[in-house]
């Protein structure tokens, strides 16, 4: 991130630098006058840009309207003793994003800046999405599979995120492809050269918290056989991805929150510390807002963690990638396993579609590949899945082998008749001991067993 602090006060301009150096923004210039800052935000087109309100000469409202027609992207926050709502209005008209009383607290200063550059993030993604509109998505998440014009949007909004090197959080439901957005974040990053280091933080025991993030050399306690460098050296110079980050204990949280502000580690056993340049995304499925309020997660390594905040939505919500998964999930399976499927029954397609994912793309990845180890057909049927075929009349029905019509048939007939084996052998036209044998054959087979005790 770019930034460009603009006051006459050269004390203002050196607290204001060191707030950003404490928090490790370290592109931050400084200007005395309004006349250099204009040519500097022309010339270099910052991200944000600090303006002291009253100045000698040009002022920051001046500044403000000769520069913002020229640098739409480019976010403006005024800083000024002056409390008055009508200067503020103005300011803001003018195309300010914030408006703040001097001195302003530094946490509130970076809090205004970091939503700032998001919203400056959100901009440039609701335009890239008119330029990725009936395209692929961004190079950097090919590994993500959609054609949803809202995960579009949402992509080229985390592509712009990612070039800042600025922590990020990813939220979502299990199962929506969070450490997927979190990889593509790190190769669209300032370093996309250096490690990834995915680490599952509700899997560290709380006791072994400092030896696995911050390293041990051998020795330093009981089962210490070997040095280890711990998460952070792992990842220097790249990515340290924090997966399911809202399990931290609370007790823990003060503790990672140190090294992110200092940026500095010392591992059990050793005197000497170390620096370390990494980057932060991490992930959760839980509302750290609420966490918040509630007591359970700092406030200020939340907002530590937070300089964006990318939702993934759930697959019910990603309007024309389930059918478009499956079927992606069907030949990467069909290889996987040496099968030649040619692809869904009609009968198939539609359960598909009408059925829950809670665990999103998951488990229909799941749900796909078991059906493709149970298929022995040349297309999925719907009993792979779970499924049963529902026809709405004679004419209705699908092709196939009179074998899987009759083990349908059979099944509906027991599911609308709540497993009455009397009352479907009278339906179907058989004796209740043919219906109980068929019945036996079926449980040999472990998709009908499935069903047919879920009736």
């Amino acid at each position: 991130m770019k930034i460009l602090v603009v006051d006459d006060e050269q004390v203002a301009l050196t607290s204001i630098r060191r707030v950003f150096r404490h928090h490790g923004y370290n592109q931050v210039n400084t200007c005395d006058n309004g006349k250099d800052a204009i040519e500097l935000i022309k010339a270099k087109g910052y991200d944000i840009v600090l303006l002291d309100l009253l100045m000698p000469g040009l002022g920051g409202m001046e500044v403000l309207t000769s520069t913002k027609p020229f640098s739409q992207e480019t976010e403006f926050i005024m800083l000024t003793a002056v409390d008055d709502l009508a200067t503020a209005v103005s300011a803001i008209r003018n195309g300010a994003y914030d408006y703040l009383i001097k001195t302003v607290d530094p946490h509130r200063l970076i809090l205004s800046v970091e939503r700032a550059y998001e919203h400056k993030g959100l901009l440039a993604g609701l335009a890239g999405n008119l330029a990725h509109r009936n395209k692929e998505v961004p190079k950097i998440f090919s590994e993500i599979i959609t054609q949803s014009p809202r995960m579009i949007e949402l992509l080229s909004f985390a592509q712009v995120m990612a070039k800042s090197g600025n922590p990020i959080i990813v939220t979502g439901e299990s199962g929506t492809g969070k450490e997927l957005l979190a990889r593509g974040i790190h190769r669209g990053g300032p370093c996309p050269d250096g490690p990834f280091v995915p680490v599952n933080v509700s899997s560290i025991p709380e006791s072994l918290f400092e030896s696995q993030f911050f390293g041990h050399v051998k020795g330093s306690f009981t089962g210490a056989q070997t040095d280890h460098p711990g998460f952070f050296r792992q990842a220097h110079g790249g990515t340290l991805f924090l997966d399911e980050i809202g399990e931290l204990p609370f007790n823990l949280q003060a503790k990672l929150l140190r090294v992110l502000e200092d940026k500095i580690i010392t591992p059990i056993g050793e005197t000497r510390s170390n620096s370390v340049s990494v980057r932060i995304v991490s992930a959760t499925n839980q509302d750290l807002n609420k966490g918040c309020r509630e007591g359970t997660f700092r406030l200020d390594l939340f907002y530590r963690l937070k300089s964006a905040n990318i939702h993934l939505p759930p697959l019910r919500e990603r309007e024309g990638d389930l059918l478009l998964l499956a079927n992606y999930f069907l030949k990467s399976a069909c290889q996987r396993h040496q099968k030649s499927i040619n692809g869904f029954h009609p009968d198939t397609m539609k359960f598909l579609t009408q059925k829950d994912y809670p665990g999103n793309i998951r488990e229909l990845a799941q749900v796909v590949e078991n059906a493709v180890l149970l298929t022995e057909t040349d297309q999925i049927l719907p009993h792979t899945l779970g499924g049963i075929s529902m026809p709405g009349n004679l004419f209705d029905r699908q092709l196939c082998t009179l074998k899987e019509d009759a083990d349908i048939q059979l099944v509906y007939v027991l599911k609308n008749t709540n497993g009455d084996r009397r009352k479907a052998a009278g339906i179907l036209g058989i004796s209740m001991r043919q219906v109980q044998r068929r019945v036996a054959l079926l449980n040999q087979q472990p998709h009908w067993k499935k069903i047919i005790d879920d009736i």
